[in-house]
């Protein structure tokens, strides 16, 4: 998928999976959801950077790390974009090298880092013991701990839908995880299963989820922090604390392009009336393999898209649940607003 919409709908969904198994931090999971959102995207995808710019506008364009040879604004000439940091220019696929690996865990290291791959056995000791140490660190607000599931979400999502992990059977036209399948499942995520089933409005949902604050959660499991608590005993190698400053920059770069990304999104996946009933962009079209938007919803629904989306819910959630078996004083979060209306009106409701 594009990313941003993939991991969205996962996360969204594995939300309603935690509150259906009545997990502990499903009520957090919902009450901070820009965050958790935010996690389960920028809490890995580091690589949400211009890949260019625009020389006719001056805009930033492109996908970091996604080959560009002209601008998608003008048809015109781009300039490779850069990242000054400490006198020295990085580019996306240089940030990318650099941190994707330490984001992801399981894979996506570079052939140097390989080494420090975290097995998949050990995921959720690893998650859990972020989430021991972000609570005895910066202490046991409810926002960061949403922030952290969000990431643990796009671990699990991104190794299924890439098959890293077995778990998932998805053929729409050449596979599982490809340039012409992406556009499909975009579009059936934001139109069909986001709009229609779920009543989701992306333009609020993207909105909040780029405007979320960068959480110093996200330094310690990605191991550019001072090596300490659980995590640095349990997983004493790869710290670079002196990557952090650089990584901080990034961060807040991710959050300020998706923020230019997210219109262009919603402008890219709009729909038209025409003739045959509606359309995608002919530029989607023309990805998908030609395929018409009624032949994309007929390949989906094929393929069983939806149980696909089912099946990486729940891994996700089974994860959530690891964690909270090794880390049990997540059982201790609040499951009601001690505020709800309801208790406010037994007591206000009353002459006394």
């Amino acid at each position: 998928m594009s990313g941003i919409i993939g991991h969205t709908m996962y996360a969204i969904l594995a939300g309603k999976a935690a509150s259906a198994r009545k997990l502990p931090i499903a009520p957090l999971i919902h009450q901070h959801s820009a965050s958790y959102l935010c996690g389960a995207y920028l809490g890995c995808d580091i690589q949400t950077l211009p890949e260019a710019i625009c020389i006719d506008t001056g805009e930033p364009v492109g996908y970091g790390t996604v080959p560009l040879k002209k601008s998608p604004i003008t048809g015109g000439k781009i300039r490779p974009w850069t990242l000054r940091y400490d006198k020295h220019d990085y580019t996306p696929r240089d940030i990318h090298r650099g941190f994707y690996g330490r984001a992801h865990l399981v894979f996506g290291w570079s052939p140097s880092q390989r080494i420090h791959l975290v097995p998949w056995d050990h995921l959720a000791d690893f998650c859990a013991a972020t989430i021991e140490d972000t609570v005895i660190l910066h202490g046991p607000g409810e926002r960061q701990l949403a922030y952290l599931f969000g990431w643990m979400a796009h671990i699990v999502s991104d190794s299924l839908i890439k098959s890293i992990q077995p778990g998932v059977d998805l053929v729409l036209l050449d596979g599982k995880y490809t340039p012409a399948n992406r556009p499909i499942q975009d579009l059936i995520t934001y139109h069909e299963i986001g709009i229609k089933e779920l009543g989701l409005n992306w333009a609020a949902i993207l909105t909040d989820l780029a405007e979320a604050p960068i959480e110093e959660a996200q330094y310690h499991y990605m191991r550019v922090a001072k090596p300490q608590g659980t995590l640095g005993d349990s997983f004493p190698d790869a710290w670079a604390p002196n990557q952090q400053p650089l990584l901080k920059q990034v961060l807040e770069e991710n959050r300020r392009y998706q923020q230019i990304r997210t219109a262009r999104l919603l402008k890219k996946y709009e729909l038209t009336k025409s003739a045959t009933g509606w359309e995608c962009s002919p530029v989607l079209q023309q990805q998908a393999g030609g395929r018409s938007y009624q032949e994309m919803i007929g390949l989906a629904r094929r393929a069983h898209f939806r149980h696909a989306l089912w099946q990486i819910a729940e891994q996700v959630v089974d994860l959530f649940e690891q964690v909270i078996q090794r880390y049990p004083e997540l059982r201790n979060l609040s499951q009601t607003d001690a505020a709800s209306w309801k208790i406010l009106s037994e007591k206000w409701n009353r002459t006394d």
